[in-house]
């Protein structure tokens, strides 16, 4: 359930009107729910109440640092994968103990932020990274705690793009290689194995990849146990979907249920990592209808909003559901609604059937929560939007829009003279 309502012919989140936030923040705008994201957070983490587990938030879905806020306040845990997602964590109030640091390419720098912070582990995800934590461990007179993410070739049944867990992707060490690693581990002094991890991607809708996934896990912990080494944690990684337009993505609870079968006589702690089924439909992007342009092969919808505000038509061919802030009679058309910036795939919705909107008009793209504005740029010039919290009946400006001066606040005209 998220809180995005009509009362009567207008969309509100939570108690406040849209379109008094469009008004006053001006468009495109992206606005959160807050009793959303605490609802799905909430939601995830009973489904897991049966066993020891931490939730640790994907951080890349949507890192502002009033949405970590929220989630530090009810206990979450975070999953980063940059010394930039560290930072944000530790600036909305994390526990460093409950970070875990993923991703392929840690730098030095990272690796020695994140020991100096504390964090609960490192996903080490090649041999050679392995080799790096060690040595910046040794010199920091530090032992680095480490998990050893596995690419199970699973297929996630998803969109190419963000399938990670075959063994094809970039992520994690070959599932033939896991126990070669392991063993290499136990020849360095500087890393303490604890734990084991896989994310096999995202945006899943089936159960079936997830119970693959385990089954794999779990033979190789055994395996590995039998060199001596004692799996403290298990990270299962996020992934789970959230609906777009039709799809029917599992509850948490099933969810829940569907993992902690296997794990029914174990004290390992489980981790999981989700994101997009935290924030994904706890958020929209408000936009305005700037113009109507209608030729001979297709009817276009010009609005305020780009692909540098919400990449993911664009990269993907997303779906997202765009509905009137204010709905009003009018006839149906079919339309293609697009952004101003200079590119054919610069478009939010393609063959899409509306009411016909008029200039100034309020449009709100739905299911934005996610990989929103966490992805957005200043391509064009364009001015990032603003972000705006709602909790209940008040809104808090979380992120103010973008000036003209930030655009060039980082660059610097060199004293050339032109000859």
């Amino acid at each position: 359930m998220n809180y995005f309502n009509y009362r009567g012919d207008e969309l509100y989140c939570e108690d406040i009107s849209l379109n008094e936030l469009a008004v006053k923040f001006g468009t495109p705008l992206y606005v959160y729910s807050g009793k959303t994201i605490l609802r799905h957070f909430h939601a995830f983490d009973n489904a897991f109440k049966k066993h020891d587990h931490l939730i640790c938030y994907s951080v890349k879905a949507n890192s502002n640092i009033a949405i970590l806020n929220l989630l530090v306040q009810s206990g979450s845990g975070f999953d980063i994968v940059s010394k930039g997602e560290l930072y944000r964590a530790i600036k909305a109030g994390a526990d460093p103990s409950k970070i875990v640091f993923s991703g392929v390419g840690k730098t030095e720098d990272e690796i020695e932020m994140a020991l100096i912070a504390g964090i609960l582990m490192f996903n080490v995800e090649s041999e050679l990274e392995l080799i790096t934590i060690d040595k910046v461990a040794q010199r920091l007179g530090k032992k680095a705690p480490i998990a050893f993410r596995v690419n199970p070739d699973v297929n996630p049944l998803t969109h190419p793009y963000i399938s990670t867990g075959l063994k094809k992707n970039k992520f994690g060490i070959p599932h033939d290689r896991v126990i070669d690693v392991y063993k290499k581990a136990l020849e360095l002094e500087n890393v303490e194995v604890i734990g084991i991890d896989c994310h096999i991607g995202s945006q899943i809708t089936q159960l079936g990849p997830f119970n693959e996934a385990v089954e794999k896990m779990l033979n190789l912990i055994d395996i590995i146990e039998k060199l001596g080494i004692n799996i403290k944690y298990v990270d299962l990684g996020g992934g789970l979907g959230i609906t777009y337009k039709d799809e029917e993505p599992a509850h948490p609870n099933e969810y829940g249920e569907s993992i902690l079968k296997y794990f029914k006589n174990t004290n390992k702690t489980l981790i999981f990592e989700p994101g997009r089924v935290i924030v994904g439909n706890a958020g929209v992007l408000l936009t305005k209808v700037l113009y109507r342009k209608d030729t001979r092969e297709k009817n276009f919808v010009i609005v305020d909003a780009a692909m540098n505000d919400l990449a993911r038509p664009a990269l993907y061919g997303s779906y997202h559901s765009i509905v009137p802030v204010n709905k009003k009679e009018g006839n149906n058309i079919e339309v293609d609604i697009v952004g101003p910036v200079c590119e054919s795939t610069d478009y939010l919705a393609k063959n899409r059937t509306i009411t016909e909107p008029e200039k100034g008009d309020i449009l709100c793209v739905m299911s934005a929560g996610a990989y929103g504005f966490s992805m957005s740029s200043n391509y064009n010039s364009r001015l990032k939007p603003a972000e705006v919290l709602v909790y209940k009946d008040e809104y808090f400006c979380i992120r103010e829009r973008d000036t003209l001066e930030d655009l060039v606040s980082k660059e610097i005209i060199p004293q050339i003279k032109v000859e």
